[in-house]
């Protein structure tokens, strides 16, 4: 599926290779030259809002008390010169949540549609599990990926834009196993994410989609599991080191400015001795709690970050 076709160490680049195909007048290679990001934020921003103003959706078949509301059920319409919104529909504008981030040295806007918060207790952290169907569409609303039957997702592995927004919402409510063995969710997190290609795909043409094309995606959210990846005992969320949410690698072997703690090109959540000192990550829980993270040294510092504490739990 297209949603998994970003991976987990992306880097930018300003060029980008030469292709193998010869140009047309046979001279050499054409160099792909990647676009400035902050420009392309400015582009995709002005796309976004030209669709949010000139689309509407159903609105009245998604108040309340309605708690278990299906992306299948969204109609989004596109206002034509001269008509007016019909009475039980609301301009997409109107309705959105404006949201920023920042990623990738770009302050970026997106927009989300919160049809249903959600009635779990819980919400995934950027680096968990999900269980979604979704539907993706462009901004001509043509569908380039979709689930209709629940699949599991790694956000770590999909575009930073699904990072960005399921976070906000919770998880199902509760669920009901049919005899037929099919399973009905109750008040789950349902949305929509208008997403510029910063937040998407970007330079990456994949699936029906376009490079630096701005797309959108509907989704229920019906569970998360919590990951640690590298089975160190540390949840992958708390391995994120300067809190941005996401998993990035120092820019430099003299700067600590990534989630690499030993610098040796595997982020911490991807690696099971963080510090390098020899003890894996997991046997520095010398409190044996379960976790290393409240394993802290007498300089402050939690031992599996520390290099120059060599206490294991095996010694």
């Amino acid at each position: 599926m297209s949603l998994r076709k970003i991976g987990f160490f992306i880097l930018s680049f300003v060029v980008v290779f030469s292709s193998c195909k010869k140009d047309d007048d046979g001279v050499g290679p054409v160099t792909l030259v990647i676009r400035d990001r902050g420009e392309q934020q400015v582009t995709d921003k002005a796309l976004l809002l030209d669709y949010l103003e000139s689309h509407y959706y159903n609105s009245s078949d998604f108040g309340a008390p309605n708690t278990n509301p299906k992306i299948k059920d969204l109609v989004i319409t596109k206002l034509l010169d001269g008509e007016t919104i019909p009475a039980e529909s609301t301009l997409l504008k109107d309705a959105v949540e404006i949201k920023n981030t920042f990623f990738r040295d770009v302050d970026y806007e997106y927009y989300v549609l919160k049809l249903n918060q959600g009635g779990g207790t819980e919400s995934p952290t950027f680096a968990d599990n999900v269980s979604v169907v979704y539907e993706g569409f462009d901004l001509e609303n043509e569908i380039f990926d979709s689930a209709v039957t629940p699949v599991s997702f790694d956000l770590t592995s999909l575009i930073p834009g699904w990072r960005k927004v399921l976070t906000d919402f919770n998880t199902a409510e509760s669920f009901i196993e049919s005899g037929d063995g099919s399973v009905n969710y109750l008040n789950h997190g349902t949305g929509v994410m208008f997403l510029p290609s910063g937040l998407a795909y970007f330079s990456t043409a994949t699936g029906g989609i376009s490079t630096y094309e701005s797309i959108i995606f509907k989704f229920e959210m019906y569970g998360m599991s919590e990951n640690d990846h590298d089975g160190d005992g540390v949840p992958s969320y708390k391995e994120d080191l300067n809190n941005d949410g996401e998993f990035l690698l120092n820019s430099d072997v003299d700067t600590m400015d990534g989630d690499d703690t030993d610098n040796d090109g595997s982020p911490n959540y991807f690696d099971t001795d963080d510090d390098g000192d020899g003890i894996l990550t997991i046997n520095e829980d010398t409190n044996d709690d379960g976790d290393p993270t409240n394993d802290i040294g007498a300089n402050g510092i939690p031992k599996y970050l520390d290099p120059e504490e060599t206490t294991s739990k095996d010694n």
